[in-house]
């Protein structure tokens, strides 16, 4: 059985090694040297179908080319059912195998999409038991970073699932999500960021706050209801997050926190401005987010390694 498992291994790692389009160069971000980066990359399993594979490629070059501290995956990295265990033929088949490039065996930094809340979340947490790389540190969890030379950034990673009345209803597909104590996290998620002395102030979950989508509203109002006091109140500069399968910047009239939605690493969806839109667009590929001392800055990269869209907050 092991050697007919090791063959299928095999097997599968020329099959993905022979899928990546002829290459493609990437557009590299004009960095300085000060700064510090990461790469944003969520929605992504498709077993290495459609773009996620080339997209996987373009990631590994960029990080060639600028120094990248770490991955932030924000949900989703598993399609349709999540996963049933660590030992889960889909951990190769979504993950392993298809971000093999060297300069991605760096920490992910993973957070709970819907779709791992469909299978098993707690096999999502204890990968990092198995993977040296896969560095969830929970279902919610803060980092902190360097920024430049003399500030830090603090990275908070949450478990937006649990904030959704829809998912917590429906105990049959999401069995996960209403069994979690909403409470306890939006306290640690408020008493983080009041404490927190970092310069730059990041937010990251797998469900947008504000977005064009064809998803029912109230997984939106849900959010705004119950995240969105927190960032106004502490002085939040960016919310990241997936879950649409496109590009957006959105910046609300009057709002101080910039938000965004990160396309999907895979398959990407259509999409049209809204109220506060400054850009939107519905390709595929990743983000890279860059803070230095004075300037925190995002740049949207498609499949094709093209930089479509980037824009910077200064302080």
């Amino acid at each position: 059985m092991k050697i007919k498992n090791l063959f299928y291994t095999l097997l599968l790692s020329a099959c993905f090694a022979g899928s990546t389009l002829a290459q493609t160069t990437v557009e590299v971000p004009a960095v300085n040297e000060e700064a510090h980066s990461f790469i944003v990359a969520n929605d992504l399993g498709r077993n290495g179908y459609y773009e996620q594979k080339p997209i996987a490629e373009l990631m590994g070059e960029l990080a060639e080319n600028i120094d990248i501290e770490f991955v932030a995956a924000l949900g989703d990295v598993h399609h349709f059912e999540g996963v049933a265990s660590v030992d889960d033929p889909l951990w190769m088949t979504n993950y392993e195998l298809i971000y093999s490039h060297p300069e991605l065996m760096i920490d992910w930094y993973a957070i709970l999409g819907n779709h791992e809340y469909r299978g098993n979340t707690q096999a999502v947490l204890d990968y990092t038991k198995v993977s040296r790389r896969w560095s969830t540190k929970g279902r919610y969890y803060a980092v902190e970073q360097e920024a430049g030379d003399n500030e830090k950034m603090l990275l908070v990673f949450i478990d937006t699932t649990p904030m959704i009345d829809k998912y917590r209803e429906e105990g049959d597909k999401y069995a996960d999500a209403g069994k979690q104590n909403l409470k306890k996290q939006l306290d640690w998620i408020e008493k983080t960021l009041k404490s927190s002395t970092a310069k730059w102030k990041i937010v990251m979950g797998h469900h947008p706050v504000f977005a064009e989508t064809y998803k029912g509203d109230s997984e939106r109002l849900d959010m705004q209801a119950r995240l969105k006091p927190l960032l106004d109140a502490y002085g939040v500069d960016l919310y990241l997050c997936g879950h649409i399968h496109n590009f957006q910047h959105i910046r609300p009239a009057g709002s101080k926190v910039q938000y965004v939605v990160n396309s999907s690493g895979s398959l990407a969806r259509d999409v049209k401005p809204i109220d506060g839109t400054l850009f939107c667009s519905s390709e595929a590929g990743f983000s890279v987010v860059s803070a230095d001392d004075d300037t925190l800055t995002l740049y949207m990269i498609n499949g094709k390694g093209k930089i479509i869209y980037s824009f910077s907050i200064e302080k």
